[in-house]
């Protein structure tokens, strides 16, 4: 079986992948690079691992996690469905089985909000590993020195969030998605006014593993 650690260190991958944050950090968005991929592939992983899945489905989830938005490579509009393209190519040539590669291929195909669903517990897993991915860490270094409030909403929501974490919670079996965020720097509202289609998207995603999912703001309960 290939692993999320050959995965990682092949050639082409690394290739792709340096291509694609360089389109990100051209169009001026948030970090998408090794550091989001990173995240998203332990955060998948363990969420798969807290709802029982078998080791091989959650092999396939880090991996899928770590190849998610490769897609950037090639353009920020629908990156989602040429990333999917991209990812088949590379695990096939790469000698995966294909129906584990087109497992894989349809979940990245699947992890935006603006056309992705939860159709299997891998992509359902990704999507909520991939929106739960806000941090100040995620704002580029030239944009911090800005004063924020000429940052655009989604660096101010990132550069104000100090921590997320999301994990299937032991003794519940909710997923959970626990977030500080400093309000001096932006209002919890403007979390809400970009997320909440995605947050949507991670209820919808919860329910196809059987679980509820639970946001959690400045240890208020929101969902």
């Amino acid at each position: 079986m290939i692993t999320i650690n050959d995965v990682k260190n092949d050639a082409e991958v690394k290739a792709i992948m340096y291509m694609a944050e360089n389109q990100i950090e051209a169009l001026g968005f948030t970090e998408h690079s090794v550091r989001h991929s990173s995240i998203v592939s332990k955060w998948a992983g363990e969420i798969l691992e807290g709802v029982g899945a078998a080791q091989h489905r959650i092999e396939l989830v880090r991996i899928a996690g770590y190849l998610h938005d490769i897609g950037n490579s090639v353009n920020r509009e629908d990156h989602a469905q040429s990333g999917a393209l991209l990812a088949y190519q590379i695990l096939t040539r790469m000698g995966m089985e294909y129906r584990d590669a087109a497992e894989i291929m349809m979940a990245i195909g699947n992890h935006d909000e603006g056309q992705g669903l939860p159709v299997s517990d891998i992509t359902s897993a990704l999507i909520i590993a991939d929106k739960a991915d806000v941090h100040k860490s995620r704002v580029r270094s030239n944009t911090t020195r800005m004063n924020t409030e000429n940052l655009n909403i989604h660096d101010r929501v990132n550069l104000a969030a100090e921590r997320s974490l999301v994990y299937v919670d032991k003794e519940t079996g909710e997923i959970v998605l626990n977030i500080v965020i400093d309000t001096s720097k932006c209002p919890v509202m403007d979390y809400f006014e970009i997320y909440f289609k995605r947050m949507q998207l991670c209820r919808r995603a919860a329910d196809f593993l059987g679980r509820k999912f639970v946001l959690i703001i400045n240890d208020v309960r929101f969902l």
